[in-house]
């Protein structure tokens, strides 16, 4: 068995273990019954919520590819989405490495450089999440609900993110600050290293240090920073008007504190998040808003459906245009990962199958 062969098994087993867990207290037909009595209304306005997210997110990421060159918002557009449904397609998140590498060859643009506005982008992310969580832990009277057993790792978690959200910044203003330093300093590596593999091991370094130029461009980064809100709140309302569907009640605030548990659900490498997700939404809605398990189970399945399931048809619809299959995918991700961080014979270590 191939390692990719064996990665994938682990995750599939990974992803099992992670719905049995999730659905090992539901009355599947009561689950059923929740999801026949959903009101209509309140998904159409999610599947609405769904487009809008990739409307903007589209538009902030141009703000952080502005420095290193102007792109087309179609082209933007068509490789986020095929980025997104390679999320649920292919393992070892090849979405993540796809949509920046597929962008850089419409446009002309540096891989290595195109990538880092990706790892920015995520950076940027998670000071929105723990931003709005923030604005319902200390904003609202909202918190003040939550037990304090509850409410006091709430606060904590929220408050060591901050830090880490801070941090995070200061590292790629920097990297992006002085690329060709960075180059410099992983070129003194030639002294443990053979110097063809630290000149190309420094070459990378200053390609990909140069992605976070937006870090360096007050407008861009600004720009950036200010569409990562409507980028949240977008997903928020998604996960909040099916909640609604579902009679289950809390405020609009509230979905940040569930925004925040979706964020670690995803981050679990199963593909599209399955299991992960649903358990994620499920614990979020019963302990926080003590909504039902049963109603929480046939709520997970649906916000996850609306969340992943169109991105991924129009993902194909869009693959099938340009002429790409899922085999060509995984190919295209192998060459991606090699252009974001490469490797030689010399240096095996060097060779990293999946973030």
């Amino acid at each position: 068995m191939t390692a990719t062969h064996l990665r994938t098994a682990l995750v599939s087993v990974l992803a099992i273990a992670l719905l049995a867990w999730f659905l090992r207290n539901a009355n599947l037909a009561d689950v059923w019954q929740h999801v026949r009595a959903v009101r209509i209304d309140l998904l159409i306005a999610g599947l609405g919520l769904v487009g809008s997210t990739y409307w903007v997110r589209v538009i902030r990421w141009q703000h952080l590819l502005a420095p290193i060159g102007p792109t087309r918002f179609r082209n933007a557009f068509r490789t986020t989405v095929i980025g997104f449904a390679a999320l649920s397609l292919l393992p070892a998140r090849a979405g993540d490495v796809l949509r920046p590498y597929l962008l850089a060859k419409r446009e002309g643009l540096s891989p290595p450089a195109t990538f880092a506005t990706v790892v920015l982008e995520r950076v940027l992310d998670l000071v929105a999440v723990v931003a709005l969580l923030a604005v319902f832990v200390w904003g609202f009277s909202d918190a003040s609900t939550l037990p304090a057993h509850l409410a006091r790792p709430v606060i904590v978690s929220a408050g060591l993110a901050g830090i880490t959200a801070v941090v995070l910044m200061v590292v790629m203003w920097l990297l992006a600050s002085h690329p060709e330093r960075v180059g410099r300093l992983v070129y003194a590596t030639s002294r443990v290293l053979p110097h063809r593999i630290a000149n190309r091991l420094a070459e990378f370094a200053t390609l990909f240090s140069s992605g976070f130029a937006a870090a360096r461009t007050p407008t861009s980064l600004v720009m950036a920073f200010l569409w990562s809100f409507p980028v949240w709140l977008t997903m928020a309302a998604q996960a909040w008007v099916i909640s609604l569907a579902f009679g289950i009640a809390m405020p609009f605030t509230g979905s940040f504190l569930i925004q925040a548990f979706l964020v670690i659900g995803v981050a679990v490498p199963t593909p599209g998040g399955v299991g992960s997700f649903h358990e994620a939404y499920r614990f979020a809605v019963t302990t926080f808003f003590h909504a039902p398990n049963d109603a929480a189970v046939a709520a997970a399945i649906v916000v996850h459906a609306i969340a992943f399931v169109p991105v991924v048809l129009v993902g194909i619809v869009f693959m099938a245009q340009d002429g790409l299959s899922v085999h060509r995918l995984q190919q295209l991700a192998g060459e991606a990962r090699e252009q974001e961080m490469p490797h030689t014979n010399e240096v095996p270590i060097l060779r990293t199958p999946g973030r």
